[in-house]
């Protein structure tokens, strides 16, 4: 039997996604959802395959009608500590371990499983596969965004809320004329190389 069949199997199944591997700054995002197994909300995919507003509009209905969702975050001196993806396990791990429901399972997007006591399932393109991962993955990016365009007030210049912390063009002109800020992830590298330089 295979990984996404198994699934089947669970009444609480919790999905977990997780969100901002890729930026130069900001937090790791995850989040962790359990679904009503007869839920009824449609359109749910990876959510990079959404628009902002549509994102945030089944980021709503998921919170108002899931059994329980919950985010977990690494920081960013946590990521250049154990690195992004143990960071990134840590975050999908402080996700689950919030919510308000024991799940009897957890499906993961990806190839890496969190250390979490419940039977684990890794799922490849899970976030397109499995609903509850679905719905994970636009919780926690719509957190993330959210979270991201607020720090644009706090570090002015830098383009958060338009690239979220990714390394956009825009991004690191700023990074390379404004310096590092305190939310920027020391260890990666244009950051790193900046520093090294300076």
């Amino acid at each position: 039997m295979s990984e996404l069949n198994a699934l089947d199997q669970y009444q609480l199944l919790a999905g977990v996604d997780e969100v901002g591997r890729g930026p130069l700054a900001g937090a790791v995002v995850a989040a962790a959802v359990i679904l009503k197994p007869d839920h009824q909300l449609t359109d749910l995919t990876d959510s990079k395959k959404l628009t902002p507003v549509k994102r945030q509009q089944l980021s709503d209905s998921i919170k108002q009608t899931a059994i329980s969702w919950a985010i977990g975050r690494a920081e960013v001196n946590e990521i250049d500590s154990i690195n992004i993806l143990q960071a990134s396990l840590l975050a999908m791990k402080r996700a689950v371990n919030e919510l308000s429901v024991l799940p009897d399972a957890v499906a993961v997007d990806g190839l890496h499983k969190p250390a979490l006591e419940q039977p684990m399932f890794a799922i490849v393109k899970g976030d397109s596969l499995v609903p509850s991962i679905s719905a994970a993955s636009i919780v926690a990016k719509v957190y993330r965004d959210n979270e991201m365009e607020e720090l644009d007030k706090m570090y002015p210049g830098y383009g958060f809320a338009a690239h979220k912390g990714y390394p956009t063009k825009q991004h690191l002109t700023a990074l390379a004329e404004l310096g590092v800020s305190k939310i920027h992830r020391l260890s990666f590298g244009p950051v790193k190389k900046l520093l090294d330089n300076g």
